[in-house]
């Protein structure tokens, strides 16, 4: 199928008060999983690769490339996404490349230099029919950086959301990057403050590091964009350590394969999670 714009997939989400899922790719296994998950879940879903994953593989082509290309063979409802972008031509090379939608993290900046640099990524991508998500209070845990008891502020949302023209908004309230526990405490109060002062879906990034509990009320609060990178890396790593442990095991496909299938049975479980029947 088509890709489908990230715009769709988060107006639909959020007119029927569900999370959609982003899933990140690292590898082909995980973009092969999470569309697999998504057909099984009959439910949309966004791949996501991101800045530190084209920095693992060397070059963008490659990982997007092939990642756009299972997108497009899948049956459901798939948008590409670049995530945690910080170099502006590597937006511009993935725009090319095709992905429809893109996040533009200046969020390390101090606060003009963000509204200003992410303004002119919105205008640029805007002429080329590109979503833009960006980032507002940086969420804790991104390469030990980040302050995890940093929150955004629902006034500074509001505006900053008016000035830069984004179409969502990735928001601090509890969470933390590459967290590989499911203990994270989200500040449902606050979810729902942004939600009546933003005029743009919210995204939780740090995902992994809250448990179903706390996803479903995230979502029920006002988020309408889920990240989850870690917790299905995980998966992965718990089923082809598995697998090795026949040390006769040579073959890749013997213990990639297994892994790949343990994450599109956990995608599916939380398309499905953050998508309650009407």
């Amino acid at each position: 199928m088509p890709l489908v714009t990230m715009t769709q997939l988060l107006t639909t989400a959020a007119a029927h008060h569900r999370g959609l899922g982003a899933m990140n790719v690292i590898q082909l296994e995980h973009a092969e999983a999470i569309v697999t998950g998504a057909e099984r879940a009959g439910l949309p879903v966004v791949l996501q690769v991101s800045e530190n994953t084209i920095a693992y593989h060397g070059s963008l082509a490659p990982i997007l490339t092939a990642t756009l290309a299972v997108a497009a063979g899948s049956t459901a409802d798939v948008c590409v996404h670049l995530d945690h972008a910080t170099d502006i031509e590597l937006i511009h090379a993935a725009v090319q490349l095709g992905v429809p939608s893109v996040m533009y993290d200046a969020s390390a900046l101090e606060h003009d230099d963000n509204v200003a640099r992410t303004a002119a990524v919105v205008s640029w991508c805007h002429e080329r029919g590109v979503a833009v998500e960006a980032e507002l209070g940086e969420v804790g845990g991104k390469d030990g950086v980040h302050a995890p008891g940093v929150r955004t502020d629902p006034a500074q949302a509001a505006t900053y959301v008016h000035a830069t023209g984004v179409d969502a908004l990735a928001v601090a309230i509890g969470s933390s990057h590459a967290m590989t526990t499911r203990d994270a405490v989200l500040d449902d109060a606050l979810i729902a403050e942004l939600a009546a002062r933003v005029t743009v879906p919210l995204v939780l990034h740090g995902s992994s590091g809250v448990d179903d509990a706390g996803l479903v009320s995230a979502v029920a609060a006002g988020m309408t964009k889920i990240n989850i990178a870690t917790h299905l890396n995980s998966v992965l790593t718990r089923a082809v350590r598995e697998a090795l442990l026949d040390e006769a095991l040579v073959d890749p496909r013997k213990y990639l394969g297994p892994g790949r299938d343990a994450v599109a049975d956990e995608v599916a479980r939380l398309l499905t999670l953050l998508s309650p029947a009407a």
